[in-house]
């Protein structure tokens, strides 16, 4: 089985998938608006909030990725804590090229939008139990979300 090793979140290195979200170093605002995207004219905008806990075993295995084909969905850490990001390219045919997934380890202050239809792991924290607020459009059908089952690999930290 395939191990990726995850490594620091930088914006850099994430940008083919979507934004990193830092808070500003001096006074002032920063404005994160590159990755943010609705492509359906009925869907909403949806804030929710979650509690994610860290899995039981590490290294951690992937066996699913999800995209929302439609929208961008941001990730904002309602406190401090560490979790994975975990990323594929898409193929040709729309599905998820799981041979090119990349991880990455978002430390305490970050958070992440990734942008619409980007390939990506369902929340994972590290540590601790996290919140966090969740940013999407909705239109409460089933193609806000789509999930496929993928050839297993392993995500060491």
């Amino acid at each position: 089985m395939r191990t990726l090793t995850a490594r620091p979140l930088t914006a850099e290195a994430f940008a083919h998938y979507g934004e990193v979200l830092e808070a500003p170093r001096e006074a002032g605002r920063i404005y994160i608006e590159r990755a943010l995207a609705n492509g359906r004219a009925g869907a909403k905008p949806s804030l929710s909030t979650t509690l994610a806990r860290p899995p039981d075993l590490l290294p951690f295995q992937v066996t699913q990725l999800e995209r929302h084909q439609f929208s961008s969905q941001s990730f904002v850490p309602m406190e401090p804590g560490r979790f994975l990001v975990i990323v594929a390219p898409k193929l040709a045919s729309g599905g998820p090229d799981v041979s090119r997934a990349e991880a990455f380890v978002a430390d305490p202050g970050q958070g992440v939008t990734y942008g619409m239809d980007v390939w990506h792991h369902a929340l994972t924290v590290l540590d601790r139990p996290m919140r966090f607020a969740i940013f999407m459009w909705l239109e409460r059908s089933a193609t806000d979300e789509e999930f496929v089952d993928v050839d297993p690999f392993t995500v060491a930290v």
